[in-house]
């Protein structure tokens, strides 16, 4: 089945492509969430006005992504977390908990554009990319801590451990 995309699909296309898909994938998924509509000659003739306005539409989209990259930039997120054996959390800062930090500060980013593999599981500093607009990323820097304040990090034990045994 041929579909002409109304919106951009994940690992599909984008806005305004001609794609052949499988029928129920079409049928099932992109026709009754309105992403995509059939190809036919009287809708190709649609989407070329279509793609002229979403061409506009992309230029502002990535005006307003600059602007909040720019914005997130500056930012900085920190999680108090629980904290085990070799620094390792019990529990872990997921997309979900950034995005919702995020929205505390202000900001409206959906987690679905943080682009974490997995959640973070160990104590540090990252750097996590946001992917706002297909041509701009921005990096968040997060900060993982103990909420133990006398807590002392495997880093350090070793550290001391280093010194006692040169001394």
């Amino acid at each position: 089945m041929e579909v002409i995309l109304k919106e951009d699909v994940n690992k599909l296309g984008h806005r305004g492509d001609v794609v052949k898909v499988a029928d129920g994938f079409g049928r099932n998924y992109l026709l009754p969430q309105r992403l995509a509509i059939e190809a036919t000659a009287s809708n190709k003739a649609v989407i070329e006005q279509m793609k002229g306005s979403a061409v506009r539409k992309s230029a502002k989209e990535k005006a307003g992504a600059e602007e909040l990259s720019a914005r997130l930039e500056a930012a900085e997120l920190t999680f108090e977390r629980k904290v085990g054996e070799n620094d390792h959390l019990f529990g872990s800062v997921t997309s979900s908990d950034i995005a919702h930090e995020l929205e505390k500060q202000g900001f409206t980013v959906d987690r679905r554009k943080i682009a974490i593999d997995e959640p973070l599981k160990q104590l540090g500093e990252f750097h996590v990319p946001i992917k706002l607009h297909r041509e701009v990323t921005s990096h968040l820097k997060v900060t993982i801590k103990s909420d133990d304040p006398n807590y002392i990090p495997a880093s350090a034990k070793v550290e001391e451990e280093v010194a006692e045994v040169a001394e």
